[in-house]
């Protein structure tokens, strides 16, 4: 980690929890869908602190790792919230992941305790034994007796927080690994206020606000855009354990829950919209829905206009808190396809191959640099060295600007391939496959030719009664792409392989296609 691009201005970390259970207490703050748990703020600062003591009790100090593996549910927040009063670091688990890949992760980040959900208890007995963690406990997944509750029973009497600071790591949240092993991200107290403040402002949330969460909290997504800027301002979250349409759908709808938030990937709004039930579906009391985490195909974003959601793109990365950049929703038609401008306390420029700052509507790799962006990588001083330009943190996202100020995401740059001495970003082909009712799902990867260097592969799958027909596909795009965009090829699928938080693994297809 590179401490000269930490603040020169000790800010102390104060405890949101601690504070909304003294100023509205019987407030509920989330909301447990699975087991109908309503949990108040001060329940959830007392859960909180217990668990804080226990980890003292168990010489848990200032900078130690614990690592969660669960799905979601309030002990999340109540693990979170326990490491931020002494000092430590939380360390989320994608429980999606294999048992090498979690070994992996385990063995840079050397945890001390282990909290996993009972679901995932023959997994978690293997990674306790082979990285030896000395300490785990087990959430019962139906709010039975277990060793976490177990935990909870502390005498609170002298408990003293440990003094934090913005600059201090609070979390290290494991990137994907699309190109390689993850890296662990470090996730410092100050990037999450920020990012509070970046994202909270222009969704408008506030202490009645009420958000439904459907992504992981392993992943920065589920966890701050917005759980943790609602908690902060004294709203309430509501949880499930997983993604299902129909579900959510009905949730949003649900005027006794009266949701105002709710944020995803595009493949989430893609499947609801797809519903039965999304035309007749209430959908008036959402404030602000927020996409990122991927390009978003316009007619996907018109979709949801046309119902009257506020739904805004975005941009970010587990590094930048995620917000990096926000559309103004006045905007959301006007600029549709535009992620918006850099968020308050954000900077972001646009360079080319030798870091100089492009024209307008010129296509280069995104950079930014803020109080909201990591200060590297856990335990890996060369990944830290290598993702920063003068200051400025590489995102390895294709973008341009056009000259209003508004930002595109293009794809991202090792996505783009290069056909006939051509760039072909994938989203835009992607972006017209989608024009055609019959599509449910689409993407597009550059494949080997002979004559060309490259071409597109298109793999889409189509909805239920419709019949298959790549000539249709093609011509369509011949109609309203540059000859040089136009796939070359069409596959089926069906169903499109995804991470998740919904993503399009498109290394999975080109091995399935491609590498095999």
């Amino acid at each position: 980690m590179d401490k000269s691009r930490r603040s020169d201005v000790s800010i102390k970390y104060y405890d949101w929890i601690s504070h909304h259970a003294a100023s509205k207490g019987e407030k509920v703050a989330i909301i447990d869908l699975d087991n109908e748990q309503h949990l108040t703020y001060s329940s959830l600062e007392l859960r909180a602190k217990s668990f804080a003591v226990w980890l003292i009790s168990n010489n848990v100090k200032k900078g130690d790792r614990v690592a969660v593996l669960m799905r979601n549910a309030p002990e999340f927040f109540e693990i979170q919230f326990a490491c931020h009063k002494i000092g430590a670091i939380c360390l989320p688990l994608n429980w999606r992941l294999t048992k090498p890949e979690l070994n992996y992760i385990l063995s840079d980040a050397t945890p001390i305790v282990l909290i996993h959900e009972d679901f995932f208890q023959n997994i978690a007995t293997d990674i306790i034994k082979t990285n030896r963690i000395k300490l785990n406990l087990e959430i019962n997944s139906k709010k039975g007796a277990c060793s976490y509750e177990a935990s909870l029973t502390q005498n609170l009497v002298n408990f003293k927080p440990v003094d934090t600071e913005h600059s201090d790591i609070s979390m290290i949240m494991y990137t994907s690994g699309t190109t390689g092993h993850p890296k662990g991200a470090l996730i410092t107290h100050g990037m999450t206020f920020f990012n509070c403040v970046n994202l909270g402002i222009p969704a408008l949330i506030n202490s009645n606000s009420v958000q439904l969460v459907t992504l992981p909290l392993f992943h920065t997504a589920g966890l701050n855009c917005y759980s943790n800027p609602i908690l902060h301002a004294g709203g309430q979250i509501i949880l499930t354990r997983e993604f299902d349409s129909g579900k959510t759908l009905k949730i949003l709808g649900d005027s006794s829950y009266g949701v105002t938030h709710f944020m995803g990937v595009p493949a989430i709004f893609l499947f609801v919209m797809q519903h039965p039930d999304f035309e007749s579906t209430d959908l008036t009391r959402i404030v602000q829905a927020g996409i990122g985490g991927a390009p978003c195909a316009e007619p996907i974003l018109l979709k949801w206009l046309d119902r009257g959601v506020p739904l805004v793109q975005g941009w970010g990365m587990t590094e930048t808190s995620p917000g990096g950049t926000g559309l103004d929703v006045n905007f959301a038609r006007k600029k549709i396809g535009s992620c918006g401008k850099p968020l308050l306390h954000t900077e972001i420029k646009i360079v080319d191959e030798n870091g100089a700052t492009v024209s307008s509507n010129e296509i280069g790799e995104l950079l930014i640099k803020g109080p909201n962006i990591t200060p590297g990588y856990w335990n890996n001083p060369q990944a830290t060295k290598d993702s920063f330009f003068e200051g400025w943190l590489k995102t390895g996202d294709a973008a341009k600007q056009d000259e209003d100020g508004f930002i595109y995401i293009v794809d991202r740059w090792k996505d783009m391939y290069i056909s006939g001495g051509e760039n072909v970003y994938p989203a835009e082909v992607e972006n017209v496959i989608y024009q055609l009712s019959e599509i449910g799902e689409a993407a597009v990867i550059g494949v080997p030719d002979e004559k060309w260097g490259e071409s597109g592969m298109a793999v889409v799958v189509i909805k239920d009664s419709h019949s298959k027909d790549s000539d249709k596909i093609i011509d369509h795009c011949s109609k309203n792409l540059a000859k040089f965009k136009i796939p070359k090829t069409v596959k089926f699928m069906e169903k499109l392989p995804r991470n998740a938080t919904g993503k399009v693994l498109k290394r999975e297809i080109r091995k399935i296609y491609f590498e095999s």
